[in-house]
C-alpha cells in the first residue's frame, strides 16, 4: 500500500516535472515566434515601407505566456554567451554567502566534486549578477525547496549559458520509484527537466526531499542558514499555495563567492 505522505510526495515530484516541461516547451515556442517575428521584420526593412508590424491578440498572448514560463536557461546548444573559462581552484573549498532581506544564508561547494558550478557562481558573483535579486519561488508540499539565482525573477532567468550536470552521483542509487532524498541543507542546480541545462538557478533543501537524481548537489548549508531557511518555508506561499512566491519577501542585496 502507498501511505498518503507518499502519494503526496509523488504528486508533488510530478508537478516539480510537469512544471520543468512546459517551461522547456515555452522556452521552444519563444523562439518560434522570434524567429518569425524577426523574419517578418527583414521583410518589411526589405520593402522600404515605413510600416510597423504587428502581431494578433493570440500571437501577444503566446509571447507573454512563453516570457512567464520560460526555462531557467536555454539549452546547451543555444547558449548565447559562453561559460566563463576555469579560473578557480578545483582542489578548494568555497563559500556562497548571501545577504537577504530575510537573514543572511551560507554554504560551502566543493570544486573538487562540481568544478564547473562553482567556478560559474565565482565569476557571476565577482560580476555581481545576483545582487538586487530574488530568491522567486518556494515549494513547501512534496518537495520543500526554495529557489533562488533568477535575475528576471520569473523562473525564466540566466546568464545566457548553460553548465553540464555534476556530482550527480553523490547521494545515492535512486529507489523504485525512480528518486533520491535531497537531504535537509543541501543546495543544488535547477534546470530545465533536460541534461546539462543548469544556469544560475538553485535551490536551498530545508527539509529532506525525494527527486529523481538529476539536479547537481553542490552545496551544503550551515546549521543558521538552514534554520533561516526552514523559517521562510514556515511562513509559506503567497496565497497560502503549496508552490509559488514565498510569503516572507527574499531579496538578495548582495551574493559573494570567496575560498572558505
Amino acid at each position: 500500500m502507498v501511505s498518503s505522505d507518499q502519494r503526496r510526495r509523488q504528486l508533488a515530484r510530478e508537478k516539480f516535472e510537469r512544471q520543468q516541461r512546459r517551461r522547456e516547451e515555452a522556452r521552444r515556442r519563444s523562439k518560434r515566434l522570434t524567429i518569425a517575428v524577426a523574419a517578418a521584420v527583414a521583410v518589411v526593412v526589405a520593402g522600404g515601407a515605413g510600416a510597423y508590424l504587428t502581431l494578433g491578440g493570440d500571437d501577444k498572448k503566446d509571447q507573454s505566456d512563453a516570457a512567464a514560463s520560460a526555462s531557467p536557461s536555454p539549452s546547451e546548444s543555444e547558449s548565447s554567451t559562453p561559460e566563463p573559462p576555469m579560473a578557480i581552484d578545483k582542489k578548494a573549498k568555497y563559500a556562497m554567502s548571501l545577504k537577504t532581506s530575510a537573514g543572511d544564508i551560507a554554504f560551502t561547494m566543493e570544486a573538487a566534486k562540481t568544478p564547473r558550478t562553482t567556478n560559474s557562481f565565482k565569476a557571476l558573483a565577482d560580476k555581481g549578477f545576483f545582487d538586487g535579486t530574488k530568491c522567486h519561488r518556494l515549494t513547501t508540499q512534496g518537495i520543500f525547496v526554495l529557489q533562488c539565482g533568477d535575475p528576471e525573477g520569473t523562473s525564466g532567468g540566466g546568464p545566457g549559458y548553460t553548465i553540464p550536470d555534476e556530482n550527480l552521483t553523490a547521494l545515492g542509487k535512486a529507489g523504485e520509484d525512480g528518486t533520491v532524498t535531497y537531504p535537509a541543507g543541501t543546495v543544488a542546480m535547477a534546470n530545465t527537466g533536460q541534461p546539462h541545462s543548469g544556469g544560475s538557478q538553485f535551490f536551498l533543501v530545508y527539509k529532506d526531499s525525494k527527486l529523481p537524481p538529476t539536479y547537481t548537489p553542490f552545496g551544503t548549508m550551515d546549521a543558521a542558514s538552514l534554520k533561516a531557511v526552514e523559517k521562510i518555508g514556515a511562513a509559506g506561499v503567497a496565497g497560502g499555495a503549496g508552490d509559488g512566491a514565498p510569503k516572507t519577501p527574499v531579496n538578495v542585496s548582495k551574493l559573494t563567492v570567496d575560498k572558505a
